[in-house]
């Protein structure tokens, strides 16, 4: 027994190391045998489509020792082996494969409504900023004109102002060259006046005299 499985150590020494994977074929399923013979025992089954490890091929026999998923290792017929994944598995992969692109095309459609009304949104809001926009450059040109027109307001305002001040002050004036000129008025009517009574006294005193002596000399004569 030692001595078999010493051989069987050196065997798998000096074989030359080969793995590699392949796949079932087609069929149904194909038998693993504990030999590179039909009339080797069948070890298991393996389902088609299952991928296996080859580990060694014997071109002369035409079979191959294969690893299964499992870990069993037995041999196949070399015919039943693929290098691709079998049709109905790719098929399998394919659909899958469609119902992600089909998915990820959903995805990509939602995604675009999505953006659509989005944009759809942001040129509403656009719309009414331009808008807003709009109204507020109105107002501002309403307010640059009243406040233009109040200061051409304020402007008059104070001229009138200065002119009015300048008037009260012209009125004070005249109102003073008025109260002098009565103040003067009534000093030259009471100087008339004191004159008049004073030439009406002389007159008094002068006159009598003056029809005395006619009298006197009309008397001589």
């Amino acid at each position: 027994m030692k001595r078999l499985l010493v051989f069987a150590l050196l065997l798998g020494l000096a074989l030359p190391a080969f793995s590699e994977t392949r796949f079932v074929s087609d069929r149904l399923e194909i038998p693993m045998r504990t030999g590179k013979s039909m009339q080797h025992r069948i070890s298991r089954m393996l389902p088609s489509g299952t991928p296996v490890e080859v580990l060694e091929v014997d071109k002369a026999s035409g079979w191959s020792l294969v690893r299964a998923p499992s870990g069993a290792e037995g041999w196949v017929l070399s015919r039943y082996l693929m290098k691709v994944p079998a049709a109905r598995d790719r098929l399998v992969q394919a659909e899958k494969k469609l119902a992600q692109l089909e998915m990820q095309d959903k995805t990509r459609g939602s995604r675009l409504a999505e953006l659509e009304e989005a944009k759809a949104a942001v040129e509403a809001e656009l719309a009414k900023l331009k808008a807003e926009n709009s109204r507020l450059a109105q107002q501002l040109a309403e307010v640059r004109r009243t406040a233009s027109s109040t200061l051409a307001i304020d402007s008059e305002n104070r001229e009138l102002k200065n002119k009015l001040i300048a008037m009260e002050r012209e009125q004070q004036t005249l109102v003073q060259e008025n109260e002098s000129l009565r103040d003067r008025t009534a000093r030259d009517w009471f100087m008339v006046g004191a004159g008049v009574i004073i030439v009406g006294i002389i007159l008094g005193l002068i006159l009598p005299r003056i029809r005395f002596r006619k009298r006197s000399s009309w008397d001589t004569l």
